[in-house]
């Protein structure tokens, strides 16, 4: 009798000295699914060394923030990026969301974003906000099955670009700012 191979999963916080697996995740998301996020692969190549590690030594250390990484038996297969909104202190945005293509199926996805809804739910949030594109049905059958729904109509995903999202929210029931 064969018997099933389970591959472990794990999700964390990433740490400011791991700018470089940061940073190499999120160019693999641009390369493979450019017309996923708002950022382009050339714009965040332009970035110097110097810029990526501000950008999550700022986030570690914000309280803001929650980045994580997936691993799947202890090789980086995905992130999240969970920030406050700066306008609106009771919601979450989510970006950044990606598995890379080994990965993808086997649950990656959902662990990352159940890991940033818990997140988002301590911090005191009563919503947590994304952009999905359209037509992206993994994705967006990912997010329905955790009760987001859509919010307004849809819209570029950046100026130029035909593609076009859609942002979705999910609204927590009795959730206070705790902070």
């Amino acid at each position: 009798m064969a018997s099933a191979v389970t591959q472990q999963i794990s999700i964390r916080r990433f740490e400011s000295a791991e700018w470089r697996t940061y940073k190499a995740l999120r160019l693999c998301s641009l390369e493979d699914s450019p017309d996923a996020f708002a950022s382009t692969l050339d714009r965040e190549l332009a970035r110097p060394d110097t810029v990526w590690a501000e950008r999550l030594q700022n986030a570690v250390g914000s309280g803001q923030n929650c980045v994580l990484i997936a691993e799947v038996e202890g090789t980086p297969s995905g992130l999240v990026w969970a920030k406050v909104d700066a306008t609106d202190p009771v919601s979450v945005n989510l970006f950044q969301m990606w598995v890379t293509p080994e990965a993808r199926g086997r649950g990656v996805g959902n662990a990352l974003l159940q890991a940033a809804l818990d997140w988002a739910r301590q911090y005191g949030a009563r919503s947590v906000k994304l952009g999905v594109t359209c037509g992206d049905t993994a994705a967006l059958r990912l997010y329905q099955r955790a009760g987001f729904v859509a919010l307004g109509a849809t819209e570029p995903i950046r100026e130029g670009n035909a593609v076009l999202i859609q942002n979705i929210e999910l609204v927590f029931a009795n959730n206070a700012l705790a902070n």
